[in-house]
């Protein structure tokens, strides 16, 4: 499955409560990713600067406390951010970030300077405090993070939601703390603000994805009986019915606003939520198979099978732990 970029910009976020988590399709896929080991610090600058950085594929994420910054890639230009603004780019790989005042190739920073009450400095060492963000990486640890993350824009922009710059102060201090209970604390932080990014009703743009296919109040219909209820025998039709739309028109239209057809939606979904609980160790697959709509454990683990390339109990056996991110020495000189 091949998605195309495009930039989701919110000037507003909801609040999603534990109830509507259960039922949303983003709440359920954000969950699915399991977002842990976060790396939070605070960078400033003044002068002109740029850093470029192309080694990572994890989510980043930079929430602007004061003055402003820009961020360009190949795919989405340039974007201007300013202080109470925060941006996620769910898949970091080739960007830039840049000073507001114009720079030049000279500029740019190989190694920021660590200061001595902690933090970095990018540009003048010496100079006024221009720009203050804080900064960070996390880590989809699911195995189906690429399948997941590919229903994600490209990049995100929230403008002045002071929530989420409130977050992130959270995440920064829970990352940097050694309480107990810290990493199942940052994993819900860290879904609280993906969701709270992600979610909104303002303009979500033309290219395909599922929050395209959530803001189709139609769509949204269909979409929520997948995730609430895939252990039904759905049929295209029956899915239309769902969106009161013909067969045809709802193929057509989900097909567009999505990126795949309803029932190539539907197996990756069932096979994303298998993984899930096969990795849970909680129920025998038979139950799994169940649970995700299939008729028999035999039909299931054909299935299975053919997209996984395991069977579902050696996948259950042989599931590896999560990952745990990165070391903290590899995130230094990762900041910007």
């Amino acid at each position: 499955m091949v998605m195309r970029p495009w930039t989701f910009y919110v000037q507003s976020s909801k609040t999603i409560s534990n109830e509507s988590k259960m039922d949303d399709p983003l709440a359920q896929i954000v969950g699915m990713l399991q977002p842990g080991a976060p790396f939070s610090k605070c960078v400033t600058g003044s002068g002109p600067w740029r850093v470029r950085r192309t080694q990572s594929p994890n989510p980043y994420y930079v929430a602007v406390l004061k003055g402003s910054l820009r961020y360009r890639d190949h795919k989405s230009g340039e974007v201007n951010v300013n202080a109470g603004d925060f941006i996620l780019i769910p898949s970091a790989q080739d960007f830039m970030m840049l000073s507001e005042a114009p720079s030049a190739d000279n500029d740019m920073v190989i190694d920021p300077v660590i200061l001595p009450g902690g933090g970095y400095r990018v540009g003048s060492v010496d100079g006024p405090v221009e720009m203050r963000a804080l900064v960070g990486y996390c880590v989809f640890q699911s195995d189906d993070a690429t399948l997941l993350s590919s229903l994600l824009p490209e990049l995100v922009v929230v403008r002045g939601e002071h929530r989420l710059a409130m977050l992130m102060h959270l995440l920064g201090d829970e990352a940097m703390g050694s309480k107990p209970g810290r990493k199942v604390v940052l994993q819900h932080l860290l879904e609280v603000l993906l969701i709270e990014a992600l979610r909104s009703s303002g303009e979500v743009g033309h290219k395909p994805g599922l929050l395209r296919g959530m803001s189709d109040e139609r769509l949204a219909m269909a979409i929520r009986g997948m995730h609430t209820r895939p252990e039904r025998s759905w049929t295209v039709a029956e899915l239309a019915r769902e969106a009161a739309l013909s067969r045809s028109g709802f193929h057509e239209r989900f097909q567009t606003a999505v990126g795949m057809a309803p029932m190539e939606y539907l197996t990756a979904w069932r096979l994303a939520l298998a993984k899930s609980l096969l990795r849970k160790r909680e129920a025998s697959v038979g139950e799994i198979a169940r649970r995700v709509g299939y008729r028999s454990a035999s039909a299931f683990s054909v299935a299975f099978t053919r997209d996984v390339g395991v069977t579902p109990a050696r996948y259950a056996r042989e599931t590896i732990a999560p990952l745990h991110g990165m070391a903290a020495e590899e995130f230094e000189g990762a900041i910007a």
